[in-house]
C-alpha cells in the first residue's frame, strides 16, 4: 500500500511547485503592471495633477519621465489648478513637458484656475482646453520681500551687517531698499519676464509682438484666453480626453492612470504644506521670485 501512495505524493509536491511558480509569477506581474495600470496592452492616458503652488518640481518630472517610457501610456493630460509658483520649478517642468512632447501628446485640461507659472506649464503642451470661466493667464513676475525693520526698532532689536559688497544683503528685510537696489531687482524682473513671453510665444507659436501687450499680469476667463489664443478649446476634462485620444489616434475607450499616492506620501505631502505655509507667514516665500497670480489663495 506504501508503494502505491507515492505516485499521489508525487503529483501532490509537482502541483504544490507549480502553485508556488504560478504564485511568483503573479506577484511579479502585479510588481511590474499594478493595479492601477490595468494590462499591458489597453489604451491608456495618464493624467497627471497639477494642484496648488509650484514650489518643487522633482514629483512631476518623475511621472513625466515615467510617462515617456512607458509604451503603453498613449497620451499624456496634465490637469493644471494652480495660481502659479516658484520660477526655478515652473521652467523645469515647463522644460520636461516640451521634451515629452516630442515623443507623446500631451495637452492641458484647465481646472478653476491655471494662473501665471500654471499657464507657463500649460503653453508647453500640444492643445489647451480651459472652461470658460477658468482663471488663467497672468503672465507676469512677482517678486515681494518682507520688512520689519520698524518692529524690531520698537522692541529694542537691531541687525549689524556685514557684507562684501553693496547689494549683497539686498532684499533683506532688516533693511529698506535703495534706488540702486530697486533698479537692480527691476532688471532681474525683465530679464524673467522676457522669458515668460518667449515660452509663451514659442510654445503656442505666437509672435512676440501678440504676446507682449496682454503680459502684463492681468488675468483672462477661459473664453476671452481663447480669443487671444492663449487657449485652443473651450471645455471640461472629459472634453480634454476626447481632445488627448484625438491627437493619439486612440479610438474606443482609454483607461485613465493616476499617480499613485501611499498614505507616507500624503503625509510627507501635508507636511510640506504645513511647512511652506510657515514660512510664507514668517519670512515670505522660499523665493521671492514668482511666476504666480498673488490673487489666488492656496
Amino acid at each position: 500500500m506504501a508503494g502505491k501512495k507515492h505516485p499521489i505524493l508525487t503529483v501532490m509536491v509537482i502541483l504544490s511547485i507549480l502553485a508556488l511558480l504560478l504564485g511568483g509569477v503573479l506577484a511579479l506581474v502585479r510588481k511590474v503592471f499594478p493595479p492601477s495600470a490595468g494590462l499591458p496592452f489597453g489604451q491608456k492616458i495618464s493624467v497627471i495633477p497639477i494642484k496648488g503652488a509650484i514650489s518643487d518640481s522633482q514629483a512631476i518630472l518623475a511621472q513625466l519621465q515615467t510617462d515617456r517610457k512607458d509604451k503603453r501610456v498613449k497620451a499624456i493630460i496634465l490637469r493644471i489648478d494652480s495660481p502659479g509658483g516658484a520660477v526655478g520649478p515652473t521652467q523645469e517642468i515647463y522644460r520636461e513637458i516640451r521634451r515629452t512632447a516630442k515623443t507623446k501628446k500631451v495637452v492641458a485640461s484647465l481646472g478653476g484656475v491655471a494662473a501665471s507659472g500654471g499657464y507657463y506649464i500649460a503653453a508647453a503642451t500640444h492643445k489647451i482646453v480651459a472652461n470658460p470661466a477658468t482663471i488663467t493667464g497672468s503672465i507676469g513676475v512677482i517678486m515681494h520681500f518682507v520688512r520689519f525693520e520698524d518692529l524690531l526698532k520698537k522692541i529694542g532689536i537691531s541687525f549689524e551687517v556685514l557684507k562684501t559688497g553693496e547689494f549683497k544683503d539686498i532684499g533683506s528685510p532688516h533693511r529698506e531698499l535703495t534706488e540702486r537696489d530697486r533698479d537692480i531687482l527691476q532688471a532681474v524682473l525683465a530679464d524673467i519676464q522676457d522669458q515668460f513671453v518667449e515660452a509663451v510665444a514659442n510654445a503656442r507659436k505666437m509672435p512676440i509682438e501678440k504676446v507682449r501687450p496682454i503680459a502684463d499680469g492681468r488675468i483672462f476667463t477661459g473664453a476671452k484666453a481663447k480669443e487671444l489664443g492663449l487657449v485652443d478649446a473651450l471645455g471640461n476634462f472629459q472634453d480634454a480626453v476626447d481632445m488627448a485620444k484625438k491627437l493619439a489616434g486612440l479610438k474606443g475607450d482609454v483607461e485613465l492612470v493616476y499617480p499613485r499616492k501611499s498614505g507616507l506620501a500624503l503625509w510627507d505631502l501635508f507636511l510640506e504644506r504645513t511647512a511652506q505655509r510657515l514660512s510664507g507667514i514668517l519670512q515670505g516665500p522660499a523665493s521671492p521670485l514668482e511666476y504666480r497670480w498673488v490673487g489666488a489663495q492656496d
